[in-house]
């Protein structure tokens, strides 16, 4: 299952309602999304393989990866989070096969080296079918992170495999905060790569999960859009994770980054020797540091430091690296013409 909804608006204005941050070639020269599949595909058939979108992203996906068809994808109708509709991915799972494992992947990681995440992965899968357990794959943090959630690391479940037991999930943290949880070596990053019988998932909804678990009775009987029209919005790591007590931990052997925000281009592309990423017609001169992308007409950089400059859809923006991750609090003051480029708002 590859997780690849939403808009990413911290990708603004390059990433668009109708041409997300997954559909983007941000950590190199092929898209988020087709990256993933790619990566997933020598382990699991692509009969197997599931998109996990909304409805309007069902052309552009199937438009940018002809190697797909519409049975790969499952359209929830509205978002919701998370946990709705990896319990409807679930769901759908347990019809083909009632002893399956999923998998839960993200359309906008990078990962590599890819043979290594494979080799986890099938692993995670038969430990977590061998001990009943929802797992998570946890990545030792490099840097004191403020952006991700952390692991706090319990009992040890398996040495082989670098499994253990949850201790505890802990929310994004400040930043003296994370650099004690990196210095601690107790701590690994939350990555949002899950593996878990699917049976095993819903029964924890079911007991765990009062928000959801007089719900999927309408999973069984195919009322998909009666579910996400009565289901809250709910992550599952809040509504399902923080509560289970049969949650484990595998720590990654594999590099992963997030790609959430523009500063992530600069640690997934080639960068210059002055640390610049320069993207379509981009000029930089005596610059250092800084990001330029650009989707139509030209952009030169003098004497920039640390800064974003992008230029898409007849829109220029400008901003220092470290305010990037704040795009959507930008976005709210901006009128719609602005924060969804290419739409008519008359």
């Amino acid at each position: 299952m590859i997780l690849a909804g939403g808009v990413g608006s911290r990708f603004w204005p390059v990433s668009t309602p109708q041409r997300p941050k997954q559909l983007l070639p941000l950590a190199g020269e092929r898209a988020l999304l087709a990256q993933t599949v790619e990566r997933i595909a020598p382990l699991v058939p692509r009969d197997r393989l599931r998109i996990l979108t909304g409805r309007g992203l069902a052309e552009p996906i199937l438009g940018s990866l002809p190697e797909l068809r519409p049975g790969n994808l499952l359209l929830e109708p509205r978002a919701r989070g998370t946990a709705p509709i990896l319990a409807w991915a679930a769901a759908e799972l347990l019809r083909r096969d009632p002893d399956a494992v999923m998998i839960s992947l993200h359309a906008d990681h990078v990962i590599a080296p890819a043979d290594r995440f494979r080799e986890l992965l099938a692993r995670t899968a038969e430990l977590s079918r061998r001990d009943g357990l929802l797992f998570t794959i946890g990545v030792p943090p490099d840097r004191p992170e403020t952006g991700y959630g952390y692991i706090r690391v319990g009992a040890p479940i398996d040495a082989a495999v670098g499994a253990h037991r949850v201790r505890r999930f802990v929310e994004k943290p400040d930043r003296a905060t994370a650099e004690a949880y990196v210095a601690s070596g107790d701590y690994l990053w939350n990555s949002g790569l899950f593996v878990w019988p699917a049976a095993l998932l819903l029964d924890e909804l079911a007991r765990h999960t009062p928000e959801l678990a007089p719900l999927l009775p309408l999973l069984d009987a195919g009322r998909i859009d009666d579910f996400f029209e009565r289901a809250p919005n709910l992550t599952i790591d809040v509504g399902l994770l923080e509560r289970s007590d049969r949650v484990g931990v595998v720590r990654a052997t594999f590099d992963w980054d997030d790609v959430g925000a523009w500063d992530a281009v600069a640690r997934n592309r080639e960068r210059d020797p002055a640390g610049n990423v320069a993207v379509g017609d981009a000029w930089l001169v005596d610059s250092h540091d800084c990001i330029a992308w650009a989707e139509d007409g030209s952009i030169v950089v003098f004497g920039g430091c640390d800064l974003v400059v992008v230029r898409a859809h007849g829109i220029t923006l400008v901003a220092p690296r470290e305010r990037t991750a704040d795009l959507k609090s930008l976005l709210e003051r901006l009128p719609a013409r602005l924060r969804e480029p290419g739409t008519d708002h008359a």
